[in-house]
């Protein structure tokens, strides 16, 4: 089994979406033994934005379609995620390869593989909060990944700029939710 751990967050080992995607991975591959894990710090090796001539390279995709498994970890900023993750969505999403265009609407064809998103958010942004009309980063990951035909999973740290107290109570709270994840 081949892990692809992707991390986006700037904030190096203070970053909450770092800490909850490596333990992830971390209970990923003691409880399926023997996985190769492939990492990606995306903030410390960035990707150039997208251009025609980085288009050709094939790298990252092929990266992407030998996984059986990818873990994210995804901070929102300013109410969407980073821009080194969409360079690399940019990547990923390519007609033909992760998906086609049918009569019928478009078609996923990166079926069979498992997505795992640990996400940090610094408020509060799910249905029914003041904030919820700008959570743009589940939403755009969800909506991106099922578009090339797979269903992600979520784990989220929220509120991570409410208190100290309320940080170290969601990041636990996720750390936690990487058991069942892994199981």
């Amino acid at each position: 089994m081949t892990i692809l751990h992707i991390d986006a967050s700037i904030n190096g080992e203070n970053s909450a979406s770092r800490a909850i995607s490596r333990s992830i991975v971390d209970q990923l591959t003691l409880e399926r033994g023997g996985s190769d894990v492939i990492y990606r710090d995306l903030a410390a090796e960035p990707l150039p934005h997208l251009t025609l001539d980085a288009f050709a390279d094939t790298t990252v995709l092929d990266e992407f379609l030998a996984a059986d498994m990818i873990v994210i970890g995804a901070p929102m900023y300013n109410f969407t995620l980073p821009t080194q993750l969409k360079a690399w969505i940019d990547r990923i999403v390519i007609a033909g390869q992760t998906f086609r265009y049918t009569e019928n609407g478009p078609e996923g064809l990166a079926t069979g593989k498992r997505v795992i998103v640990a996400l940090a958010r610094g408020g509060f942004y799910d249905q029914g909060s003041p904030a919820s009309a700008l959570e743009h980063l589940e939403s755009y990951l969800r909506g991106i990944f099922n578009f090339i035909g797979i269903e992600p999973e979520f784990v989220a740290a929220d509120g991570l700029a409410v208190s100290p107290e309320q940080r170290d109570q969601s990041i636990n709270g996720a750390l936690g939710e990487t058991l069942r994840l892994a199981a």
